[in-house]
């Protein structure tokens, strides 16, 4: 089992404001878990008494809508926390968090954390400032979502994905989305997004071979996102 302190994707998170004698003692009362394509990490309404360390590979949050359709709010990859806000609010996590690929995450419980929070300033900031962070994304997307056309959102998420997650070996898309996860992200109904992916296509933007997509014109798919 690795130590937090060797880990060096704590680097990358809320965590890197602990010192080390704090990541030791993270160490002794973690417990770590691969989690396989397809599997829940927790699910919506579910009391997390703790945070994950996302150590290797990426996720999805999903937020259940009135009509039973999972609705994909967030991709999270590693060096990220997940159950943060939660924690906090000392409320159930108000998302569920489903992995995308074999994950490799870490389990932090709550009681822990929570001494650091009254004891380290940096941490306790730092964990803010994510907090912050989401909600301004998510103010973002809400405007992306009310002001901009399902063709401009497709164009910037396969931006996004490339950015974010970046390519395999074959230039696709690291991250292979269903047609039905997409469509969730941007916000339309599956058989438009099918539909403007084979639009872009017969514009030679991307190639799509079966689940994977290669972005063949980044430049003009900017200029279809903005």
């Amino acid at each position: 089992m690795s130590k937090c302190e060797q880990c060096i994707v704590r680097e990358l998170s809320s965590l890197k404001a602990l010192t080390r004698d704090e990541l030791l003692k993270v160490s002794s009362c973690k417990t770590s878990h691969i989690i396989k394509k397809g599997e829940i990490i927790f699910e919506e309404g579910e009391n997390v008494n703790g945070i994950y360390c996302i150590k290797d590979g990426v996720c999805k949050l999903t937020k259940l809508s009135g009509n039973g359709k999972d609705h994909i709010v967030k991709l999270v990859t590693k060096g990220e926390l997940l159950g943060q806000r939660s924690m906090i609010s000392e409320e159930p996590v108000n998302l569920s968090a489903v992995a995308l690929e074999d994950m490799e995450v870490c389990f932090i419980p709550k009681t822990e954390v929570m001494r650091f929070f009254d004891k380290n300033n940096q941490f306790s900031m730092n964990v803010m400032k994510t907090i912050c962070g989401d909600l301004k994304e998510a103010d973002d997307h809400m405007v992306n979502l009310a002001q901009k056309t399902v063709k401009e959102r497709l164009a910037e998420t396969l931006l996004y994905l490339n950015d974010t997650f970046g390519k395999n070996e074959d230039n696709s898309l690291k991250v292979q989305l269903s047609r039905d996860e997409l469509a969730s992200i941007i916000g339309t109904a599956t058989e438009s997004c099918i539909r403007l992916l084979s639009e872009f296509k017969k514009l030679d933007l991307i190639e799509l071979n079966g689940k994977k997509i290669i972005l063949k014109d980044v430049n003009k798919l900017k200029k279809i996102s903005e």
